[in-house]
């Protein structure tokens, strides 16, 4: 395997339109499946763009390009979402203000948008119980069984042991399956324990 030192910025430029941006709809799916928000999904898919053309001389040719553009993705994701977590909720209180001074705010609360709230709240379940998932877990499942992953490939992306892969990706499925069961039974489905 090669690592790419010395290339000129042209060189670069043609490996990583060869070998990154083919994925670049499999990196927006990921990003999106991770932080359920199409501008969190687009600033994230950017930062992975920017960083893995930045940091091109560290890639391998030859290796695996779609797991190192996941493994930049997760990092930073990781990386946004504890920095997210230490700071306070921030609120633009003159927006607040703003709003609930406008007329338009009654007009809101009308049948169309109740009916529309309605329809997005049936939506797709799957991806409501996947989105209920602890990150971690809900990376895995992604990872592994939506863009199909190898365990050592996702043990390299998220730098874990295999043995952690296979026992948090176990377990993500069992929590998935039980959000799952759950849905069902409120809509009215048995099990067949339920029968017993």
């Amino acid at each position: 395997m090669e690592v790419l030192t010395g290339y000129t910025d042209k060189e670069k430029q043609h490996i990583f339109e060869e070998e990154f941006l083919p994925f670049i709809d499999s990196m927006y799916n990921f990003a999106y499946r991770i932080t359920s928000d199409e501008d969190d999904a687009k600033d994230l898919v950017q930062e992975t763009y920017f960083k893995a053309f930045k940091f091109l001389n560290s890639f391998e040719k030859g290796t695996n390009a779609k797991a190192w553009l996941f493994r930049i993705m997760k990092n930073s994701f990781i990386n946004e979402y504890r920095k997210k977590s230490k700071e306070p909720q921030k609120v633009d209180y003159q927006d607040v203000e703003l709003y609930y001074n406008s007329e338009d705010m009654h007009m809101i609360l009308s049948s169309d948008i109740q009916l529309e709230t309605l329809q997005n709240m049936i939506g797709d379940e799957v991806s409501m119980a996947l989105n209920a998932l602890d990150v971690d877990f809900r990376i895995v499942i992604i990872l592994c069984d939506l863009e199909g992953f190898t365990y050592e490939e996702m043990a390299k992306i998220l730098d874990i042991p295999i043995g952690t892969v296979r026992s948090r990706l176990h377990r993500a499925r069992n929590l998935l399956r039980e959000f799952l069961k759950l849905y069902a039974k409120s809509m009215g489905y048995k099990s067949k324990s339920d029968d017993k």
